[in-house]
């Protein structure tokens, strides 16, 4: 059989594991963002199963360890599982394994995970991991321990060095600083790929169709939350087994002009008409345009829309050759088992 090519299998147990996912060769982590620190580990994870001839999955857990402990913290994530999934696909994975991230699963202990998951669960054949990989209860679980434990157990362990340019290690953590630098072009660099966040539009005020711009607002509650302002953005559009791209200006922020509070996500898709409200899209912030600003009117409000637009669509057409920067495939995953 030849794998790395067709549809991504998603698996959330590792109990009654389909006997064609067993024996495979796993990248372990949480992947958030899937930057190009975590690609590195992917390819690595590829590259073995590809000698062996089995598949290449990765294994995270949902939710992120840090939502479940702290679940009142500012939200942090760079990517749901959606969005993950997307990425995940788009790097040629054959299988992407969700665990369920529960108290009871929490106080494993680090040998306990890698006997009932990986051995009697999935019987890895190799697991890849980065240099900081932790796991099992109180953290006990290190790149060390999990060698032993390979040994112990008959399965192979590749620990991947940390990777990055100039003095920044590509991290979940530079990509969060950039986008609260209002820098999703930096994020993008980090990241291999735009920042992106999906949700599903909601009804808003509707004023923006009034004066000819109307808007797809969602609520992004559960990421990181970006620098406010207006940005350049791409907007997928699911379509079958594929996502369709349109350019776009959006505003992230409380809109001060109409007294507003809440924080929300206001998209305007250029030269598109359909309705879509109560459907899931993807925005990718592309560029930051301007800070969010409080105008006197609905009068001056237009005229800076217009500006905005203007703006937008030179940023988007500059940046024509990093369309590749994005995962475009997202509908091509087949469903959890």
């Amino acid at each position: 059989m030849e794998y790395g090519v067709g549809l991504m299998r998603i698996l959330r147990k590792y109990t009654d594991v389909p006997s064609e996912c067993r024996g495979l060769v796993l990248a372990i982590g949480n992947f958030d963002g899937v930057h190009r620190g975590h690609q590195s580990v992917i390819a690595h994870a590829q590259e073995e199963a590809k000698k062996r001839g089995v598949p290449a999955g990765v294994m995270t857990f949902e939710p992120h360890s840090r939502e479940f402990f702290a679940p009142d913290a500012p939200p942090f994530r760079l990517s749901d599982l959606e969005t993950k999934a997307a990425h995940l696909n788009w790097l040629g994975l054959d299988v992407m394994i969700a665990l369920k991230f529960d108290l009871e699963f929490s106080q494993k202990s680090a040998e306990a995970f890698v006997k009932d998951v990986l051995v009697d669960g999935y019987g890895v054949s190799h697991v890849v991991v980065g240099y900081d990989f932790i796991f099992g209860h109180k953290r006990q679980g290190t790149t060390v321990v999990l060698s032993e434990l390979g040994r112990k157990y008959g399965f192979g362990v590749t620990v991947v060095e940390p990777v990055g340019e100039s003095t920044t290690i590509f991290s979940s953590t530079a990509i969060r600083e950039c986008l609260a630098a209002g820098d999703p072009h930096r994020a993008a660099n980090l990241l291999g790929h735009w920042w992106e966040v999906e949700g599903r539009v909601i009804e808003g005020d509707k004023r923006g169709r009034t004066i000819g711009f109307p808007t797809a607002n969602i609520p992004i509650t559960r990421y990181q939350q970006p620098k406010l302002g207006v940005y350049a953005v791409r907007v997928g559009l699911h379509e079958g087994n594929g996502t369709v791209w349109v350019d776009g200006v959006a505003n992230f922020g409380r809109r001060p002009t109409f007294d507003k509070q809440d924080i929300l996500l206001e998209v305007h898709l250029l030269n598109f008409d359909q309705d879509l409200y109560g459907k899931k899209i993807r925005v990718a912030f592309v560029d930051y345009i301007r800070e969010e600003m409080k105008f006197s009117g609905i009068e001056e409000l237009e005229a800076q829309i217009h500006k905005d637009v203007e703006t937008a669509v030179r940023l988007l057409s500059e940046d024509e050759n990093r369309q590749g920067r994005y995962a475009d495939k997202k509908g091509a995953v087949s469903g959890a088992a």
